[in-house]
C-alpha cells in the first residue's frame, strides 16, 4: 500500500522518456516555492494497493518505449521507502524503468535497499548551498542530508540527476552556482543537472490551504538569467538543461 496524492499518466518532465508519475503524499519540508503544497500533509491522499499501481504501469508499457518508465515524486517519496521497495521490485520484475524524485533528507536502511537494488535513476533536488539559505527555503535545518544521499549514490556507481530551482536573489547568484558546481564536479554518476525556473503556478494552492505565500514579491527569471546560470554550470556538468 502506498499513500498517493495523484497520478500523471504521460509525464515528460520527470525523468527520461514518457513516464507514469506517482505523486506520493507527505513531506517534512515546507519549501517556500512548493507548487504542490497539498502534498505536504502526511494524512492527505489515498491508500492504493501496490499491485494496482503495478498493473496500471504495465498497461502503459507500450508508451514508455526504450527510455520511459515510472517516476515516484511527491511530497517526499522516501518517507514511504519501505513500501516503495515492494513497488519497485515488482516494476523491475516487469522490466519497467524506475526513478525517484527526492529532496534527499532520508537515508535509512529501506532507502539504501531501494537505491542499491531497485532505483534505476534518482533525481536529487538541491535546495541551497548554504545552511542559512536551506533553512530559509525549507523551514528545516541541516542541508547536509541531501549531500549525504548524493555521496551514497555516487559510491554505488548508479545514475543520478540533479535539480536546482533558480530563484532570483535567493539561489541565483554566480557565487552559489560556482559553489554548486565545485561541490559536484568530480561526481561520475551525475548525467545532468536541470535548472528549474522559478514560477508561481502553485500560489493559488497555498491560498486555498489558507497559507501565506512568502515569495509573492519574488519575480520569475529573465531568459538572460537562465542562460547565465546554464553557462556557469556547463563548466562543471556534462549536460545542463533548462526545464
Amino acid at each position: 500500500m502506498l499513500r498517493v496524492h495523484s497520478i500523471e499518466s504521460f509525464g515528460t518532465h520527470d525523468g527520461p522518456g514518457i513516464r507514469m508519475v506517482v505523486f506520493l503524499q507527505g513531506c517534512k519540508l515546507k519549501c517556500l516555492y512548493c507548487h504542490n503544497p497539498d502534498t505536504i500533509d502526511t494524512q492527505g491522499g489515498e491508500d492504493i494497493e501496490i499491485e494496482e499501481l503495478v498493473q496500471k504501469a504495465i498497461r502503459m508499457k507500450s508508451y514508455f518505449g526504450e527510455t520511459g518508465g515510472v517516476t515516484v515524486s511527491g511530497g517526499e517519496p522516501l518517507l514511504q521507502a519501505h513500501n516503495l521497495v515492494h513497488f519497485f521490485k515488482r516494476l523491475k520484475e516487469e522490466n519497467i524503468h524506475t526513478n525517484i524524485d527526492t529532496n534527499g533528507r532520508i537515508l535509512n536502511h529501506p532507502v539504501m535497499e531501494l537505491l542499491d537494488n531497485y532505483a534505476d535513476l534518482i533525481m536529487l533536488d538541491i535546495k541551497h548551498m548554504t545552511e542559512e539559505g536551506y533553512q530559509k527555503i525549507t523551514g528545516q535545518k541541516n542541508k547536509e542530508t541531501a549531500f549525504h544521499l548524493a555521496k551514497y549514490r555516487e559510491a554505488s556507481g548508479k545514475k543520478m540527476w540533479l535539480r536546482y530551482v533558480l530563484i532570483p536573489g535567493i539561489t541565483s547568484s554566480p557565487e552559489l552556482l560556482h559553489q554548486l558546481g565545485n561541490y559536484f564536479k568530480d561526481f561520475t554518476t551525475i548525467e545532468q543537472i536541470e535548472i528549474q525556473p522559478y514560477h508561481k503556478l502553485g500560489v493559488h494552492k497555498w491560498e486555498a490551504l489558507g497559507w501565506e505565500y512568502e515569495l509573492k514579491d519574488a519575480r520569475e527569471n529573465t531568459p538572460e538569467e537562465l542562460q547565465t546560470a546554464k553557462s556557469i554550470l556547463e563548466n562543471y556538468f556534462k549536460k545542463v538543461k533548462i526545464n
